[in-house]
């Protein structure tokens, strides 16, 4: 694009393979190294491999995106070719229309053994997608035939299971290069905010086991920072213990999200809910933590500013302790333990298919976002805040939770009400930062 220089594009002759991207991640916790993640996505070239150089070269123990544009996410691939045709800025990188060799040449030299790299698209449609990561031999992305189909459109949640089932199969071909898929759920994301974390953590782990029904055996496993530290702990000791349990695999593990809903305006807010997750994933055996930046409020961040959210959340990460021994465990029973294998088993026990089964849970009521508008959603299923910062239930709806789910007061949910949910995280890191005392490393307290 104008103003930049022109961007190489060369072939290597001898391409290493990529490493498996789960293991890579499960090897660094296991020498108690948490690896954060950014979510940068570039169209050009040229910033696309700057932003992988800064975030490889970041101190921290990193992994490197390439964050799809809009247009490739829903398969508008012609308006794409326009937008490039034209020097038309694009939100993320077009791995579908850019030409192999152009890829290639962005990771040649960044992506090795000591550097993977993941594909984030956010696609209910992704065949297109994964045929290019095929043929660059990209082993690492993210979605799921739920989470990538219910909060971002209309697609029918049976075409997204029937694309994903398609597009699993499809990356265990890169076997037969001697390359390890991984996929990722974004399960524990629905909606970002406002779904009890019992249900993120029953979704995310039903789609790590689509995914490995349909042949993937490197996955993580995702949860979303929600609105209080207990609970977050319960949530990402049920899914851990889910695992444990039931994944039939040994090749996982969890990524936290730092929050995903509406971000504190300041920047010791900020930085102090970014410090947090980071907490978050120490404390409970997580492995790997995607990054928010201090300017999420406000814009698309640089890449400065995403290598300043990598190094930050590495430095609060190693001064956190991890879990005592001796100090409660994660993985015990909890409510939201309770709740999230009471909504698997019900799942479970539809269909041995778990595309059929996920199909008829949403059908039945059985699985319910809350506030998510999709037709396929039953939408009767209503959430709110307590007065205590957990995420509990105003109306169960048709969910199998009767006589399981923490109970909280019996209310109707009011526009006012769930408006001042949606901004309860802002306010309070934002109220919370104001009263920080001014002083040297005053912002880099952990929260």
């Amino acid at each position: 694009m104008s103003g930049r220089r022109p961007f190489r594009q060369r072939r290597s002759p001898a391409v290493p393979a990529p490493v498996d991207f789960g293991a890579f991640v499960r090897a660094a916790g296991a020498d108690g190294r948490l690896v954060v993640q950014p979510r940068m996505g570039f169209g050009d070239p040229g910033l696309m491999r700057e932003g992988l150089v800064a975030a490889k070269e970041a101190d921290a123990t990193t992994v490197g995106t390439l964050t799809l544009d809009s247009y490739t996410r829903v398969g508008e691939l012609a308006a794409v070719e326009e937008a490039l045709r034209e020097g038309i800025k694009l939100n993320g990188y077009p791995v579908v229309n850019h030409p192999p060799a152009t890829t290639e040449a962005v990771l040649a030299g960044v992506r090795d053994a000591t550097f993977p790299v993941q594909v984030r698209h956010g696609s209910a449609t992704p065949v297109d997608i994964f045929w290019a990561l095929l043929r660059l031999r990209l082993n690492a992305t993210e979605g799921g035939p739920v989470s990538y189909c219910l909060p971002y459109g209309r697609t029918p949640l049976a075409d997204g299971v029937k694309n994903w089932e398609a597009c699993c199969e499809l990356y265990t071909r890169l076997r037969d290069t001697g390359v390890e898929p991984h996929l990722e759920t974004f399960g524990g994301c629905m909606m970002g905010q406002l779904c009890p974390p019992s249900q993120l953590v029953a979704i995310s782990f039903l789609e790590a086991m689509f995914f490995a029904q349909h042949g993937i055996r490197s996955l993580s496993l995702s949860y979303a920072q929600q609105t209080d530290m207990g609970q977050d702990r319960e949530a990402v000791g049920a899914l851990r213990r889910l695992c444990q349990e039931l994944l039939p695999t040994d090749n996982w593990h969890v990524v936290i999200y730092a929050y995903m809903g509406v971000y504190p305006e300041t920047y010791r807010g900020a930085h102090r809910l970014l410090g947090r997750a980071a907490e978050l994933a120490v404390t409970t055996g997580a492995h790997r933590l995607i990054v928010k930046t201090v300017a999420e409020a406000r814009r698309i961040p640089t890449i400065a500013e995403n290598v300043l959210a990598l190094e930050y959340a590495d430095a609060v990460a190693r001064r956190t302790a991890p879990e005592r021994p001796g100090a409660p465990d994660v993985l015990e029973d909890s409510p939201t333990y309770a709740e999230a294998r009471a909504l698997v088993d019900a799942v479970l026990g539809l269909d041995d298919d778990l595309g059929r089964a996920l199909l008829a849970a949403f059908r039945l009521g059985y699985l319910d976002v809350p506030y998510c508008v999709h037709p396929d959603n039953a939408g009767r299923a209503r959430s709110y805040i307590g007065p205590d910062g957990r995420m509990r239930w105003a109306d169960i709806g048709r969910l199998p939770l009767r006589g399981i789910a923490e109970q909280g007061t019996a209310r109707k949910i009011t526009s006012a009400d769930l408006l001042k949910d949606l901004f309860h995280v802002r306010q309070r890191y934002d109220e919370a930062a104001l009263e920080i005392t001014e002083g040297a490393g005053a912002e880099l307290l952990p929260g």
